[in-house]
């Protein structure tokens, strides 16, 4: 991000990660942000891989009559990558009327909500902040969107 981000009166923010996200509405106005939980999202509990899906990985066979293993597959990626779209589409219906919107996520994570979001949704989002802040409170979560040089 290489300029502050300008968030009007019920502008939205959109914290995430991979299994938390928060919906955060601006109370305040473009000088004076008041950040409140609109809503919280929490991915439903995920057991170890090791306890999903088959007990060993499936074998491809090739034509010539070669064979090779298929990798595991990653149910905690899946999940994740699910609970982007979910996110994705519950901050849109959230921030239908919002002007202006900003995204915070981890990297991975972005490019995930990127991928979901409709392109008029992608529009209105004003920046997009590569960091992982869904643990922190709402005040520093704030005062680290305004800093942002």
């Amino acid at each position: 991000m290489t300029e502050r981000p300008k968030l009007p009166h019920e502008g939205m923010v959109l914290v995430s990660d991979g299994r938390k996200a928060l919906l955060l509405r601006n109370a305040g106005n473009e000088i004076d942000w008041n950040l409140t939980v609109d809503k919280v999202l929490e991915v439903p509990d995920n057991p170890p891989t090791a306890e999903q899906g088959t007990d060993k990985p499936g074998r491809a066979f090739a034509s010539d009559g070669a064979r090779s293993a298929v990798g595991q597959t990653d149910w905690h990626d899946l999940a994740e990558a699910s609970f982007a779209g979910d996110v994705a589409k519950a901050f849109e219906q959230a921030a239908a009327q919002a002007k202006a919107v900003i995204v915070v996520a981890p990297p991975r994570t972005l490019a995930e909500l990127r991928r979901q979001f409709s392109p008029p949704f992608k529009a209105r989002i004003v920046a997009e902040v590569d960091k992982d802040l869904t643990r922190h409170p709402v005040h520093d979560i704030e005062k680290h969107l305004r800093a942002e040089p």
